[in-house]
C-alpha cells in the first residue's frame, strides 16, 4: 500500500466521532433540538480528552422513552452501537444533558455492550464515576452554551444549566447527615453499597468530581475501566488494582485509580 493510499483510508470511529442517532418521541420536543443538545454535551465532555479504550463504539444511539429510568441498553445487536435510553420532559434540556451525560460516562467506562451487566460488589463505584462525569459535563455545557448557544438568542439558558447542576451538588453535599468525609462514609456504608442497598453517595461523587475537574488525565483514565473479565464483580480493592493494570496496558495516564484509593483510604 502506498503512503497516499494509507492517508486516504478513513480512521475508525471513537466515542467522540461516532455518528449520533437520535430517535424517539421526545415528549413533544423537536428531535433536531434534542440532537443538538446531545451533540453539544458529547463535544464539550470529550473534546481534548484522549480516548484510550480499545473498545470504541462505531455509532451512538440516543432513544427517548416515555417511562422508565435512563439506562444503557445492553443489547447484542448491533454489537458496534452504544445504545443510550433517556426519559425527559418537553424541552427539558438540562434533564437531557444530565441523563445523557451519565450514560455517556458508562459508555466511556466500557459499559455498553451485551456483556456489560452491572455486578456487585463494586457497581456503585462505576455509578459514582458516571455521575461525576455528568456533573463535569454540565459545567462545560453551561460555559459553551453561554458563549455559543445551540439555539438562537438562547445564551441565557446557561444560567438554568448551572442552577440545575448546583442543585444536584447541593443534594449530594447533604447526602449524609451528619456530613461524613469520604473514608468514614465508605466504612459506614460499605455493606449497603456492596449489596445494592445504596446506588451511590455524595462523598464518593463529589470527591471524584473534584479529581475529574482538576485533571483531564483523570477523565482519560475512565477509558481503562472494566476491561477485565470480572468487571465490577470484585471488591473495590481488587477493582482498583485491576484498573491500575488496565491503565498500564493501554497507556492511560493512570492517575485516577490511585486517587480513588486515597479518597476512600483503601489498603
Amino acid at each position: 500500500m502506498s503512503i497516499s493510499q494509507a492517508q486516504e483510508e478513513p480512521r475508525p470511529h471513537n466515542l467522540l466521532s461516532a455518528p449520533l442517532e437520535v430517535v424517539g418521541e421526545w415528549n413533544g420536543s423537536p428531535p433536531t433540538s434534542a440532537a443538538s443538545v446531545v451533540a453539544r454535551l458529547r463535544d464539550v465532555a470529550l473534546t481534548k480528552v484522549r480516548l484510550v479504550s480499545d473498545r470504541q463504539p462505531e455509532k451512538v444511539r440516543v432513544e427517548d422513552h416515555t417511562s422508565g429510568p435512563p439506562a444503557i441498553w445492553l443489547h447484542r445487536a448491533p454489537l458496534t452501537t452504544a445504545w443510550i435510553i433517556v426519559d425527559i420532559g418537553t424541552r427539558a434540556w438540562c434533564q437531557l444533558a444530565y441523563q445523557f451525560g451519565h450514560e455517556l460516562g458508562h459508555v466511556l467506562c466500557n459499559s455498553w455492550n451485551g456483556e456489560a451487566k452491572p455486578l456487585s460488589p463494586t457497581q456503585w463505584l462505576e455509578e459514582s464515576l458516571a455521575e461525576a462525569f455528568s456533573l463535569r459535563g454540565l459545567a462545560l455545557l453551561a460555559d459553551s452554551w453561554e458563549r455559543n448557544p445551540p439555539f438562537p438568542a438562547d445564551s441565557g439558558y446557561a444560567k438554568e444549566i448551572r442552577q440545575y447542576r448546583q442543585e444536584l451538588i447541593d443534594k449530594y453535599k447533604e447526602d449524609t447527615v451528619p456530613r461524613l468525609d469520604a473514608p468514614t462514609w465508605f466504612r459506614k456504608y460499605r455493606s449497603a453499597l456492596e449489596h445494592g442497598e445504596m446506588k451511590w453517595g455524595g462523598p464518593a461523587i463529589l470527591g471524584i468530581l473534584e479529581y475529574l475537574e482538576r485533571s483531564r488525565s483523570c477523565v482519560e483514565d475512565l477509558g481503562a475501566v472494566n476491561r477485565w473479565p470480572e468487571r465490577s464483580g470484585v471488591p473495590i480493592e481488587r477493582y482498583v488494582a485491576l484498573w491500575n493494570g488496565s491503565c498500564t496496558e493501554i497507556g492511560a495516564p493512570n492517575q485516577l485509580p490511585g486517587r480513588v484509593r486515597d479518597l476512600f483510604k483503601l489498603t
